[in-house]
């Protein structure tokens, strides 16, 4: 234990030291296994220790919809035991590699994030493996874990923020797998069995939909190697991905009547993709919008000026299914209805009139100046990979992503804000008590 215990302090210092000063040093290489597994890595060899990051696309989304919640609880089951072992002694397997795996699944897709150190991969890739190849999801095991997610479903019933965010789904996306939570209802997980877990985990652990980075000490050899071994097993196809999600809400105001001091409010409409050549002018746009800093006209117009809420952002959520163009914030019940009509006000104000060269250039400053601190480690380095990855992005983006915001000129974002912004299909779901707040629904 005193070993394991000098082994974690020594990673938790050196991620700690390991902020990069610049996305340029990262060196990226692109390796093939050899049989045929595609793998991004940055090699670091300076502290024996590697973190993995694995990506299935399609997530929650592959839930049959009378099933939705099996692919969710499939991930919490994960870590509940494998092969041979039953759920403690898999966990103490895993402490005494001080190895740690976490799984995470969203809409688009289910994460396995492994960290383990060089001296102890053979072991850790070989537990990881049973892991994903022979999971045992015993029914004692989803029984409890089910308690869990239940138990969370029921707290998000009484959570504004989790209703507004329910409701203005099923807005947007109707029947569309987008339209229900990824974690299922309090009906569909209650009635999950053993044999939908296996369907599930069934579903999602393909190679067509497989996305790997690594960062740390291992070398290209090593890594596909590696790869093979863990994830050559793989069924070469999953089941088929859900088409695209069309974004059917409407402009207006829906309230959802919930008894509380404060509403909540969660407004937005159609967006643009990742991919669409104006994406980066969108990017700038919103950030002087409502993008998350202090300095943003929302922030400026509903907060700083007016008192209206401690804060309120907007961003673009870019999914890949479909793309929308959202924000929130929370303000007391007399106050709602005008922040609402603040809001309204500034979607058209940029829309028509755009943004000033100031603000551009701030804005310009922010993002590229931001952009190197969030390589703060490897894990979240691997992460990063993986998304560029999801997102068909280049290998060289890091080192060309400054260059392409700086790029953009006064004339673009100015077209991209009438273009992007929609004033007139701004829809906000707000769930509490506001007052003298009209529905439009």
């Amino acid at each position: 234990m005193k070993r394991l215990t000098l082994i974690i302090a020594a990673l938790s210092t050196w991620v700690s030291l390991l902020v990069l000063p610049a996305h340029a040093e990262i060196k990226i290489e692109e390796i093939t296994s050899p049989g045929g597994i595609k793998a991004w890595l940055v090699a670091d060899h300076s502290i024996p220790f590697t973190a993995l990051e694995l990506r299935f696309r399609g997530g929650t989304s592959l839930d049959v919809a009378e099933k939705r919640g099996a692919i969710n609880l499939m991930s919490g089951l994960l870590e509940e035991g494998s092969g041979e072992m039953r759920a403690q002694e898999y966990a103490r397997t895993l402490e005494n590699l001080a190895a740690s795996f976490s799984y995470d699944a969203d809409r688009d897709s289910l994460s396995i994030s492994a960290r383990f150190l060089t001296e102890n991969r053979g072991e850790a890739m070989a537990l990881l493996h049973q892991t994903i190849h022979a999971p045992r999801f015993d029914q004692d095991a989803l029984d409890r874990v089910r308690a869990q997610v239940l138990a969370g479903l029921r707290s998000d019933l009484k959570d504004p923020n989790k209703i507004a965010g329910q409701a203005f789904a099923q807005m947007a996306y109707g029947d569309h797998p987008y339209g229900s939570a990824g974690k299922g209802s309090i009906e569909t997980v209650s009635e999950l069995t053993r044999q939908d877990i296996f369907a599930a985990h069934e579903a999602v652990f393909a190679r067509d939909r497989l996305y790997v980075s690594a960062v740390g000490d291992i070398t290209p050899e090593d890594l596909g190697l590696l790869l093979d071994n863990l994830l050559g097993e793989l069924a070469p196809t999953g089941v088929p991905l859900p088409g695209p999600a069309v974004v059917t809400i409407e402009g207006g105001v829906s309230i959802v009547d919930y008894d509380t001091p404060q509403s909540v409010a969660l407004f937005g409409h159609q967006g643009i993709e990742r991919d669409d050549p104006r994406f980066f002018a969108a990017y700038i746009m919103n950030q002087i919008l409502g993008g998350g800093s202090f300095d943003s006209r929302l922030m400026e117009e509903v907060r700083e000026k007016r008192g209206l809420t401690y804060g309120v952002y907007s961003f673009m959520l870019p999914q890949d299914l479909a793309a929308v163009y959202m924000g929130q914030l929370g303000s007391a019940n007399a106050k709602m209805a005008e922040a609402v009509e603040v809001i309204q006000g500034e979607w058209h104000r940029m829309a028509s009139e755009g943004v000033t060269q100031k603000e551009l250039m701030d804005a310009k400053t922010y993002l590229t100046g931001a952009y190197p601190l969030r390589f703060d480690g490897n894990g979240r380095i691997a992460s990063i990979l993986v998304g560029m990855q999801m997102d068909d992005l280049p290998i060289d983006y890091v080192k060309t992503r400054n260059d392409k915001i700086n790029a953009v000129t006064l004339e673009e974002i100015n077209q991209v804000a009438g273009e992007v912004l929609l004033p007139e299909q701004l829809h906000f779901v707000v769930v509490g008590r506001p007052e003298g707040l009209i529905a439009s629904n």
